[in-house]
Order: C-alpha cells, then structure tokens, then sequence
C-alpha cells in the first residue's frame, strides 16, 4: 500500500496525502528559497520529523516499561547550510515530566536519540538533543 501521494500545486506548493487516513496538509518553499512560507517546507518537515519520532518512540517504550509519558514537548530549530543547499543542523528541546526517576530518564535519552529517524538521517546532520525536566 502507497504511504502518501504528492500533487504539485502553484507557486512552489505541494498538497499531501496520506493515504491510510485520508489526512491532507501543504508544503511551501521557505521564504530564503523563493517560496512564500506560508506552510511547511520540505526541510522543516525533515526537522520536525526528528522531533516528532523522538516522542512517538519515548512513548512505545515508557508504555511498554510500565509508565507514562504526558505532556511531553519539543521545540525545534532547524538550521540550514548552502553550497550545496541543505539542513545542518537540528536542535531539538524536548522538555518532560520531572517525576521520572534518573533509570527512566536515561532509558527515555538513549530512545530519542535511537528513535529511527534519528538512525536514518546522515552523519553529516548535526542533531543536538536537549532534555529538561519539569
């Protein structure tokens, strides 16, 4: 089965489809490469995406040792590089629930940083983790 189907629409937008629920969103090109910024661009996915397997995995793996994660947030920074064009750097600030004891939490960084979209981005992409604790 098709993961997603990709239409190009005008001015350097795309319309995304994912096909098993049928949910839609737009891409734009950013600002800095000709496009208007008004939705995701392909890199800022790339970023996100990061971040959002990084949460997904805790997730899976809390549940399956017996606690909960709740509230967990990220706040991402995507930085991007030229010649040739390409993202950098991302920093993810993940910050999480303070009752987590110090077996928890580190069970929860080696996962992030082990999530696999953190395994499949290249080498050369800087990925700088930070962890705070409420």
């Amino acid at each position: 089965m098709d993961t997603a189907h990709v239409t190009q629409l005008d001015d350097l937008r795309t319309e995304c489809l994912h096909v098993r629920s049928g949910q839609r969103f737009t891409t734009d090109a950013p600002v800095d490469n000709k496009g208007k910024g008004s939705a995701f661009s392909p890199t800022d996915l790339l970023a996100t995406s990061l971040a959002t397997c990084m949460i997904t995995t805790m997730d899976i793996v809390a549940r399956a040792n017996g606690f909960i994660l709740a509230g967990t947030e990220a706040r991402v920074i995507k930085h991007m590089a030229s010649d040739p064009r390409r993202v950098q750097r991302v920093e993810v600030h993940l910050t999480m629930d303070a009752r987590l004891n110090s077996a928890q939490r580190g069970l929860m960084e080696d996962t992030a940083h082990g999530c696999p979209v953190a395994r499949s981005l290249s080498p050369e992409l800087v990925q700088e983790v930070t962890f705070t604790y409420r």
